[in-house]
């Protein structure tokens, strides 16, 4: 367990940490041949369901992007919504916006949106992340939501997919406007990013990683930009990768999930991201979303699985926790048939 643990961990440090490799020409012709558009998705939008492309402020006025799907055929003039953003590092054309179709489709209003700093949402430097900040998202976006003439502002609910699962359980904690709140594939990204994997990081190894990362900011004042990491995932699997790089890599670098805008498919973060989220722990009060409810899916081989069993001892009820048997990280991505939507569904029915 420690060995796979270190090897994880060293995957993490490349992920956020290294510097800019250059595109190799394999994975340039995979780009060109599976974006013909910008505006691919990676799903197809059902016949019930609209969308259309809005945009929206957060409190620091970075303006946000998203798709709001709303359902074709309702006799309903407001209509409980949903907020959905995810994975760490995608975008809203890819696992956001299927479950935002798919619950469109179940007669909520949703907004997928990109957080800032990714996608087509702006704020500079591009790809930062911020513990913060893409909390707040999550709050703008109950904001956006709230002043729709067909929303109901007093049923409002958010999901969060793997790193913004963590963000969506600080975001209701804080926001008490959100009703109820989902998470799959839930990720603590400040846990990680701190820890590592299974909190292996040893109080040293945090240490000399702080201490790169205060040289990394001199040299990036001294150029007058923000360097970037290396891709967090490789041009190629070689085949002795650990299996959850084998599944990232088969979600995001492929026809699957692959999306030119999506960090995790073809770019990388900024080299000095992991500060903030080593030094703020967004599960502090996660006990306070109750009483409202909670539900954290996590597939039952999931490397990341630990976080929602984690993030549910220490959550208040009522609360959920529900484990999709051979289900991996990923699945709960796009594999509709996988993705548990009508417990989503009543969940949301039942408490909006």
């Amino acid at each position: 367990m420690r060995k796979t643990a270190l090897v994880i961990i060293a995957f993490l440090l490349v992920f956020t940490s290294c510097q800019q490799a250059q595109k190799e020409e394999t994975n340039t012709k995979n780009s060109e041949k599976m974006n013909s558009t910008e505006d691919k998705y990676t799903f197809q939008l059902s016949d019930n369901v609209r969308r259309q492309k809005v945009t929206f402020k957060n409190r620091y006025g970075i303006t946000l992007t998203g798709d709001l799907y709303t359902p074709k055929n309702t006799d309903s003039k407001t209509l409980p919504a949903i907020a959905v953003s995810g994975p760490y590092g995608a975008v809203k054309e890819q696992a956001s916006g299927l479950y935002g179709n798919q619950m469109a489709g179940r007669g909520f209003v949703v907004l997928a949106f990109d957080p800032s700093y990714t996608g087509e949402s702006s704020g500079e430097p591009r790809n930062l992340a911020s513990p913060e900040i893409f909390t707040e998202d999550f709050s703008a976006a109950v904001d956006f939501l709230g002043i729709q003439e067909n929303v109901d502002r007093n049923k409002i609910g958010i999901i969060g997919i793997c790193g913004f699962g963590g963000f969506a359980l600080n975001a209701a904690a804080v926001d008490k406007r959100v009703k109820a709140v989902v998470t799959t594939s839930m990720y603590d990204m400040s846990r990680v990013t701190s820890k590592g994997y299974f909190d292996a990081t040893t109080p040293e190894q945090r240490t000399k990683t702080l201490e790169e990362l205060g040289e990394q900011r001199w040299k990036d004042a001294e150029s007058g930009t923000f360097a970037h990491g290396q891709n967090g995932l490789p041009s190629e699997i070689k085949g002795d990768e650990p299996q959850f790089v084998k599944d990232y890599f088969d979600y995001y670098k492929t026809d699957r999930g692959f999306h030119e805008r999506s960090i995790n498919s073809n770019g990388a973060w900024t080299i000095t991201t992991p500060i903030s989220l080593m030094n703020m722990p967004i599960m502090t009060y996660i006990k306070e979303i109750a009483p409202r409810p909670m539900l954290l899916i996590a597939g039952e081989n999931a490397h990341s699985r630990y976080f929602s069993e984690d993030a549910y001892k220490a959550a208040s009820e009522p609360k959920e926790l529900m484990i999709i048997p051979n289900a991996v990280h990923v699945d709960l991505y796009d594999k509709v048939d996988v993705i548990p939507f009508d417990k989503l569904e009543k969940l949301f029915t039942d408490n909006l």
